[in-house]
């Protein structure tokens, strides 16, 4: 979380604190990635199933509260999904730096993406408001990211400076594509629109053991 934030309001000096460390994919995954993951999720489950969120396919007067195994549900996919995505981006970041004659390793294409998402990850605590949309956090989360990887994807994956600006512009196109993707899925979900998949999960949750 404290590196997210450092990326955001100190971006520069944190970019070269991160390329000079050289921290290997395991230890990004598992010390910046998934601990800012879970904060949000737990946060957003805290506030779907106290406060709810309101779902505009259904009329009522309040916003829907959602139960606790249907909460955890939602969010150990959102989980899933959402390391889907740095592993996917950070797939297809290292294909389109190939393209631009680099040759990098996978381990700088995932310190890029893991690192540079930090913003749409850590703003997914304002969906657990129920009056704040999910777009509305992704939105503000995607444009941090965009000026955090303006200043990283030169310095982590080095490429020659005519091709620097075109890598970043693909990188951020990409990335944007992909968590807009996964981000309809969900918004869509706690909006309701997804009513012909809620039995099946109201099913999965009566089997869990809590």
């Amino acid at each position: 979380m404290i590196k997210a934030l450092l990326l955001i309001f100190d971006p520069i000096p944190t970019w070269e604190k991160i390329v000079r460390a050289r921290r290997s994919l395991a230890f990004v995954l598992l010390v910046h990635v998934m601990p800012l993951l879970l904060i949000a999720s737990v946060f957003e489950a805290y506030g779907l199933h106290t406060w709810g969120k309101w779902q505009t396919t259904v009329q009522r007067d309040h916003p829907k509260q959602f139960a606790v195994n249907e909460t955890i549900i939602f969010e150990a996919a959102q989980l899933i999904l959402s390391l889907a995505t740095v592993f996917l981006g950070a797939k297809i970041v290292k294909a389109l730096g190939e393209t631009f004659h680099g040759r990098h390793h996978y381990q700088q294409t995932f310190t890029v993406v893991a690192y540079g998402l930090s913003p749409v990850f850590m703003l997914r605590l304002l969906d657990g408001f129920t009056s704040i949309s999910p777009w509305v956090s992704w939105c503000i989360g995607i444009l941090l990211a965009g000026a955090i990887l303006y200043h990283g994807v030169p310095r982590v994956m080095q490429p020659d400076p005519p091709q620097a600006f075109g890598l970043f512009l693909m990188t951020i196109l990409l990335l944007f594509l992909i968590t807009g993707l996964a981000r309809f899925v969900t918004a869509w979900y706690l909006q309701g629109r997804f009513a012909k998949l809620e039995p099946y999960i109201s099913a999965v949750s009566q089997r869990l053991p809590f």
